[in-house]
């Protein structure tokens, strides 16, 4: 049996940020996975992107993560452009406004997992654990997990950053609360006739809201179109041409006719939040904790700032020797992640209820906001802030 003080299940984005965050720390850490964390890229970009912001940017830089980055799966955006289908209001945001080069950079999520990993590789106090679990025996002071290869692994604190479905959530019977957006993210890499030119964009539509963001190629978005169930089945069965044509005119042909460069894919949508966090061994982070409408794409950049407080806290704890695993130390992370979680999931309600549908009064109101706050240079540079995460 081998012991560890921290055991992470999940070698996705916040999993492996949460090890490279503790790499100057003295603790021992497994990171345990059932695929390879490392995985060599497609020839061709795959949808899977997120819009990782500033803050969380420059922690990857401090903790050497970005050399390591695929140059040509990354694409820094540089400005934002939000408007109403079918309405007067729009608003634009621009980095120059901020004094900042870029509001952050759209990557491919397999290109970011392979830049952590090799830079989490490097680190003498990380081990990658390619296994799936059989069984947690959760003791007073250690856990142990028994994998499908026979190993066994004891730590101090268990760390479910394994998503949505966490199995460490399960396991530790933290509990959970749900609720079906009553949306389905139609997503898929698309190739416009004009150049995007870094600009981010977004339509909200009375079915939904159409995001493009823009890849490293300066004429390829990767999409997000979230629309109701019934809608974004319709949408699913037509032909390729049927789809493009419908896609154009949702986005009021701001990039010229629209034509696919990969396959569609559909997920519904659910929000998720933990009601609690940790308990005495155990501790939750990122999809685990919580997922949000991707509406504002801040999904990653929520998990990942889970993962740096995680670590700054943990940080601390080791360094003045103080039990790593006792809820009563974790609680601070808690609460305080908790409420950031909170704010943002009621965010992307209030938008989601502001922007869906057709009634007159409804668009008059997100007009009338939109347009204000384009000229509301305070406003509007608050709200380029916290998109950037500063």
């Amino acid at each position: 049996m081998q012991h560890v003080d921290i055991a992470i299940v999940g070698g996705g984005i916040v999993g492996l940020t949460l090890a490279a965050a503790l790499k100057d720390s003295e603790l021992n850490i497994a990171i345990i996975d059932k695929s390879p964390c490392y995985q060599v890229l497609a020839d061709r970009p795959t949808a899977r992107v997120s819009a990782i912001n500033q803050a969380n940017i420059k922690a990857l830089q401090q903790f050497d993560v970005w050399p390591h980055l695929q140059q040509d799966r990354a694409n820094s955006y540089t400005a934002m452009h939000v408007w109403d289908k079918d309405s007067f209001g729009d608003i634009h945001f621009s980095c120059d406004e901020m004094g900042s080069d870029t509001l952050g950079v759209i990557v491919e999520n397999q290109a970011l997992v392979n830049a952590l990993a090799q830079a989490v590789e490097a680190q003498s106090n990380v081990q990658l654990v390619t296994a799936g679990i059989d069984r947690v025996l959760a003791g007073p002071n250690q856990t142990m997990l028994m994998l499908d290869n026979d190993d066994v692994l004891s730590c101090r604190l268990l760390v479910g950053a394994d998503g949505a479905n966490s199995f460490v959530r399960k396991q530790a019977g933290l509990p959970i609360t749900f609720k079906d957006y009553e949306h389905t993210a139609i997503v898929a890499n698309v190739k416009t006739d004009e150049p995007h030119n870094n600009v981010a964009r977004q339509a909200f539509t009375p079915t939904g809201p159409l995001a493009l963001l823009p890849m490293a190629e300066p004429n390829v978005c990767s999409i997000v179109w979230s629309q109701t169930p019934e809608q974004a089945s319709s949408l699913m069965a037509l032909d390729d041409d049927a789809f493009c044509h419908a896609l154009t005119a949702a986005s009021n042909s701001v990039l010229g006719t629209i034509s696919l460069k990969t396959e569609r894919a559909a997920f519904p949508l659910t929000m998720r939040y933990a009601r609690q966090w940790a308990k005495d061994g155990v501790v939750l982070v990122g999809d685990a904790a919580h997922t949000i409408h991707p509406l504002a794409g801040q999904g990653a950049n929520l998990g990942m700032q889970d993962a740096l407080a995680l670590a700054e806290s943990l940080s601390s704890l080791s360094a003045a020797g103080k039990d790593i695993g006792l809820y009563k130390h974790l609680r601070s992370y808690e609460r305080s992640r908790k409420t950031e979680a909170t704010k943002m999931i009621a965010a992307m309600d209030g938008f989601k209820f502001l922007f869906d549908g057709n009634d007159p009064l409804k668009k008059l109101v997100r007009g009338i906001g939109l347009s204000a706050t384009d000229k509301l240079t305070t406003i509007k540079n608050a709200f380029v802030s916290h998109a950037m995460g500063l």
